[in-house]
């Protein structure tokens, strides 16, 4: 898709956001103009390229899971707050039945950084 210059600028920018950033960006975005990011996937659909096109692009996706959340369970949750843009209680529920999937489908650098974030934590997580 060919962007205009603004975009591609602010592609690039997106770009270099941590996953977190990323989480407070968008909520900012639906937030703003009212709009739901998840409702956007949907109607955008799969993209072009057809099904093989999308099945090598699943094989670049990672899922992130919480394993066992170990002794500082409140720093955990705190991480998956932060990871998620969550509220406490929306992570603590998050973590209520273990293993949790934590992020689903993001590329291999970003679970990599969700993953050490956890760990750092306490957490035991897996990626998929």
């Amino acid at each position: 898709m060919a962007l205009s210059e603004k975009a591609q600028q602010i592609m690039d920018l997106v770009k270099e956001l941590s996953v977190v950033e990323l989480a407070e960006l968008v909520k900012a975005l639906e937030e703003e103009f009212g709009v739901s990011a998840a409702a956007a996937a949907v109607v955008a659909g799969p993209a072009a390229g057809g099904a093989a096109g999308a099945e090598e692009a699943a094989d670049d996706k990672v899922t992130v899971e919480i394993a066992e959340v170990g002794d500082k369970k409140i720093a955990v949750i705190k991480a998956v707050k932060e990871i998620l843009g969550l509220g406490l209680k929306e992570a603590k529920a998050k973590l209520e039945n273990i293993p949790a999937v934590i992020a689903e489908k993001v590329d291999a650098d970003k679970a990599e950084e969700i993953k050490a974030k956890l760990e750092e934590a306490g957490a035991v997580v897996n990626l998929k």
